[in-house]
């Protein structure tokens, strides 16, 4: 199993089809990464081993349990590692408006993903503190010295528990989702993600909060309380790309599952609606499988193979060694659609 996400292009995604692959696959695997210890159990096998028709038995598309949210999650740091234009344009404004001096030559922004659920995984913390450089050091709110990122950060992947260990300055950090630096990763600036924006929350150690457009909030960057705010483009930009990305895996998930439709489900758009037969003819195939079937889409030979995007920044170990017998199923591939 490939521990590498997506393979850079030779230039940004510019193309609907292979950006709608690229997206596809950031919110199939926030699904696969949903699945707890008891579900395996329940499954009876490793996660390597899970298939798309086991997986999408489970999913909890119509009680909304944070899916959507958690796949913006995916798709926005992948868009960031990737150099996807319409993401990194913004993120870039903000993190200079957090701080000039730290920011000031700011050539292209890098994204190491948290979220202190993750950290539950082994050596998740780990893995986010050695993506790090060795003397990182976390931006807190006002002015004054900054904080070791080694020496905070596994503090906070303890989550709410840690508050009251952390510095004032740093008291919410643990909400973190991105920690966004440049490609030094010298001096990181805590960023919250969510997919509705009214759901947004502040607080110290908090810097940027990066959302969709809203029908009462605009596209661009502006500031929201103490936060530096970014709001996607939509629909014509990256929240547009997104909508339909996630319209596609969920209507091939309601499929495959044999999950009721919920009447406010929307139907994707033509070329978004190829990916979801695509996905439905492979029920019997391994995620992992699919997700490196839907690189492989994304990529269509505009790669370069020295640039290489890993999921959170993680080694293998995120990824269960196979330990059982491998289940027969044909090999994903996915066709072209520009």
């Amino acid at each position: 199993m490939a521990d590498v996400t997506f393979l850079s292009q030779a230039e940004p995604v510019d193309e609907y089809g292979r950006a709608l692959y690229a997206v596809s696959r950031s919110i199939l695997r926030a699904h696969f990464d949903e699945l707890s210890q008891a579900d395996l159990e329940d499954l009876n096998c490793d996660r390597a081993d899970v298939t798309f028709r086991q997986l999408a038995k489970l999913a909890r598309l119509h009680r909304d349990k944070g899916s959507r949210g958690d796949g913006f999650e995916w798709a926005v740091h992948e868009a960031i590692v990737g150099g996807e234009p319409r993401v990194v344009d913004l993120v870039s404004e903000a993190l200079r408006k957090v701080s000039p001096r730290s920011f000031s030559d700011l050539d292209r922004p890098t994204s190491l993903m948290f979220g202190h659920e993750r950290a539950r995984h082994l050596g998740f913390t780990d893995a986010v503190v050695n993506n790090a450089s060795g003397d990182a050091v976390l931006l807190p709110d006002g002015s004054g010295r900054p904080f070791a990122f080694g020496s905070w950060v596994p503090i906070a992947a303890r989550g709410v528990a840690a508050e009251p260990q952390l510095r004032e300055r740093i008291k919410k950090v643990w909400k973190t989702d991105l920690f966004l630096s440049s490609s030094e990763k010298a001096r990181f600036a805590a960023a919250t993600i969510k997919s509705n924006w009214h759901q947004l929350e502040d607080g110290n150690g908090l810097r940027v909060a990066i959302v969709p457009q809203a029908l009462d909030l605009p596209a661009g960057y502006q500031r929201w309380k103490s936060l530096h705010l970014i709001a996607l483009p939509d629909p014509d930009g990256f929240m547009g790309l997104f909508n339909d990305a996630y319209e596609a895996v969920a209507e091939a998930v309601l499929t495959v599952g044999r999950h009721d439709r919920a009447p406010y489900y929307y139907k994707p758009s033509a070329k978004a609606q190829k990916i979801q037969a695509q996905l439905e003819k492979y029920g019997k195939v391994k995620v992992v499988d699919i997700l490196d079937a839907l690189n492989e889409a994304a990529q269509q030979n505009l790669i370069t193979v020295d640039r290489k995007l890993m999921s959170v920044e993680a080694p293998t170990w995120l990824n269960i060694n196979e330990q059982r017998t491998p289940v027969i199923a044909p090999r994903p591939s996915f066709e072209k659609l520009d």
